[in-house]
């Protein structure tokens, strides 16, 4: 039962992850930041087009998450936290951000790769600058969103599948 409540809370989290990134960077490509509301003015048409790009973005977010993503941001957390003395909700915010901090990067460079390099035929030498770019641009939304909204949504949805265990 745990290992099941594991790969669905890894699933469920890794698409949060996916869908909040995807409609920030689909709305940011479509220029809605800089309209004068800003995100404020998103349409539908975003969601739509983060909906597509999330349903192949959260399979890799899944698959990098687990290869070392989740197992960084665990030992990042056990560096700086005592599970027996710190409170469990700073132990649990620290792997969050050593997670973070691992998985913004990663997908940065996937997604530099696969949207500059493949799909706008950018050269491959302008690689190190567009990650760079798409990590500064990423980070501050992958840390909020997985702080505020991400976490503790796939921690509410696991919880309900699983109270009755």
């Amino acid at each position: 039962m745990k290992k099941s409540k594991g790969i669905v809370f890894g699933v469920i989290m890794s698409y949060s992850m996916a869908i909040g990134m995807e409609i920030y960077n689909v709305a940011i490509k479509m220029g809605y930041n800089l309209n004068s509301g800003g995100f404020s003015t998103m349409t539908y048409e975003v969601i739509k087009a983060a909906i597509v790009e999330a349903l192949y973005m959260g399979i890799l977010v899944f698959i990098f998450s687990n290869l070392w993503g989740n197992r960084i941001g665990a030992a990042f957390a056990a560096k700086r936290t005592n599970p027996e003395k710190d409170n469990p909700y700073f132990c649990m915010i620290m792997r969050q951000a050593g997670t973070v901090a691992i998985m913004c990067p990663t997908m940065s460079l996937v997604a530099s790769v696969l949207f500059n390099i493949i799909l706008a035929k950018q050269s491959i030498y302008n690689l190190p600058v567009i990650w760079l770019g798409t990590v500064f641009k990423n980070f501050p939304m992958a840390f909020f969103w997985n702080m505020f909204a991400a976490a503790p949504f796939t921690r509410f949805v696991v919880g309900k599948i699983y109270s009755d265990s």
